[in-house]
């Protein structure tokens, strides 16, 4: 689990990050990155929408696998932006190293990697 400081909450957060991020894509899920004026840690939303699975167990199970990939390279994340994770079908499908070593590939492509 996250911990409560690197949680992007809030219906109205969620939708001006969709607004303003830019977009990046992986194999097993999409990113939006949008940049923060404070120094703050960055902060992080996962959205596996019914489209992926009927079944709230295998989206929760999605959210897991992706929280755990962000959270064992959190260490290396720039401060002051907010993240949301956009699953996609083949989130479920992967392992959960596959899905670790993508989100580093497209960290350091977004340049949230310090």
């Amino acid at each position: 689990m996250l911990a409560k400081k690197h949680r992007l909450t809030g219906r109205s957060i969620l939708e001006e990050v969709k607004k303003k991020g830019s977009l990046y894509q992986a194999d097993s899920f999409g990113i939006l990155v949008s940049k923060r004026t404070d120094d703050e840690p960055s902060r992080f939303a996962f959205i596996v929408s019914t489209k992926i699975s009927k079944t709230a167990v295998d989206r929760n199970k999605a959210k897991r696998k992706l929280r755990e990939a962000v959270n064992q390279k959190i260490g290396k994340v720039a401060n002051g932006h907010d993240v949301v994770f956009l699953a996609k079908k083949m989130t479920l499908e992967r392992k959960s190293e596959d899905l670790t070593r993508e989100v580093e590939k497209v960290f350091k492509e977004s340049g949230l990697i310090k």
